[in-house]
């Protein structure tokens, strides 16, 4: 087949986007597929380009805001890109902003172009943290109280307790988040969740976190990542290799692994989720299971979690790209 990878674009995720088009491009390639990376700031790469961008690495910071402007000016982050015309396949390794929200798998649906993950419904409500938290409870999926952009945030924070997560309503990989312990970090971190839209407060749940891999209608391992009980998975952590320790299957009661798996295909289903996502849990100290996050379009990278989901239950690398393929020609 001829497939057309899509990554990059001018969101606060362009570097972990990337980091996800590298290792998918040589595995599609891998497989025999006829392959075409395509920026979706800038256009398809030649051989060249491709060598020079297409990296895996991921910086220990999102890019800078300056740098992301002066890509989002050349008019083209809500351009479907022409290169992808008469390609048989878009493999989307995009990440936040219009390429996760449900605006590009929208174009892509009037296009007649069939495109890897979710469509733009499910997309859009995984995209909006306190639209997905609703959903979740509506199916009986348990997630941690929060307020959204309230009126009075200090007595909203007062309400949901310290420490509190603040963070965008509509951002990926912890970008603009932060775990506020006294209230005079506050307003800083307000501010700083702001610059990205509407700000979600979310009880902080001490514990361990834990994250579940769906691929069609399969959950995939559970995993654990090795934090402090009261620290949050930062930027910084989840993409630099050895930044903390991974355990894929995590070492669970089988019980509290098996609710894993189930909160995690009732989310992907709720959420009118198609192909594959992840969902991401804290375990608090008394054993109880609560799902802060579900992710449309997880990372693909070296280090990522899905991948990791899938290697525990025998799926290689090369046969997850393979089969997330597969599942959107069906």
């Amino acid at each position: 087949m001829r497939i057309a990878v899509l990554f990059g674009g001018s969101g606060e995720e362009r570097d972990v986007s990337i980091a996800s088009a590298a290792p998918v491009v040589r595995a599609l390639r891998g497989l025999g597929h006829d392959v075409l990376a395509v920026d979706t700031a800038s256009g398809a790469l030649d051989a060249a380009e491709e060598a020079r961008v297409l990296t895996g690495a991921v910086g220990v910071a999102p890019p800078d805001t300056a740098a992301l402007a002066r890509l989002a000016g050349a008019g083209r982050a809500l351009r479907l890109p022409a290169d992808v015309a008469g390609v048989d396949l878009v493999f989307l390794a995009l990440h936040g902003g219009s390429g996760e929200n449900g605006e590009l798998q929208a174009l892509l649906e009037l296009a007649g172009i069939r495109y890897t993950g979710s469509g733009p419904l499910g997309s859009g409500l995984a995209m909006d943290k306190e639209l997905t938290k609703r959903v979740l409870l509506q199916a009986g999926v348990r997630t941690p109280a929060w307020h959204l952009d309230p009126l009075e945030p200090a007595a909203a924070a007062a309400e949901l307790g310290l420490p509190v997560v603040v963070k965008p309503n509509a951002q990926g990989s912890t970008v603009g988040l932060t775990v506020v312990r006294h209230q005079a970090e506050l307003q800083a971190a307000l501010e700083r969740a702001a610059v990205f839209g509407p700000v979600l407060l979310e009880r902080f749940v001490p514990g361990r976190e834990l994250t579940v891999g769906v691929l069609g209608d399969r959950a995939l391992a559970v995993g654990e990542i090795v934090l402090d009980p009261d620290a949050a998975f930062s930027y910084s952590e989840k993409y630099q290799p050895g930044a903390v320790q991974e355990t894929f299957p995590a070492d669970l009661p089988a019980e509290i692994a098996a609710e894993a798996q189930d909160a995690a295909l009732t989310a992907h289903r709720a959420l009118r989720l198609s192909g594959y996502s992840r969902t991401d849990f804290r375990l608090d100290r008394d054993g109880v299971l609560w799902t802060i996050e579900v992710n449309s379009l997880p990372g693909l990278t070296a280090t990522s979690l899905l991948p990791q989901s899938a290697a525990a239950v025998g799926i290689g690398y090369d046969d997850l790209c393979r089969r997330i393929c597969d599942l959107a020609l069906r």
